[in-house]
């Protein structure tokens, strides 16, 4: 935990930058690059009847960790997706309370 899940950013783009994205948001996050996941959905855009480019869009699910790190987080991954020439793109938090989340049948919190 967090899970990053990405659409509209082609897999190569986010494999490319997982290790140093990874890396840094574990700086920013003080866990392990462990607790991360990352998953690319394969999406189509529809717009006026035709098929389009589905925008670049990154979901954090996540257990809240403030603004100042939440601030932080989404800067690093637009930095980062800059470095593949993703120049503009949008982030979006959902924060996980601790006694709605199970892992393995057991309440996490």
């Amino acid at each position: 935990m967090p899970h990053l899940i990405t659409r509209g950013i082609p897999t190569e783009f986010v494999r490319a930058i997982s290790r140093p994205l990874v890396d840094e948001l574990a700086r920013v996050c003080d866990c392990g690059t462990d607790n991360f996941t990352i998953e690319c959905l394969q999406t189509t855009g529809v717009f006026d009847g035709e098929l389009v480019p589905s925008f670049p869009f990154i979901e954090v699910a996540w257990f809240e960790r403030g603004q100042e790190v939440r601030d932080r987080f989404a800067q690093a991954v637009d930095a980062h997706l800059k470095t593949v020439g993703i120049s503009e793109a949008e982030i979006a938090f959902v924060a996980y309370q601790e006694d709605s989340y199970y892992v393995n049948g057991k309440r996490f919190g």
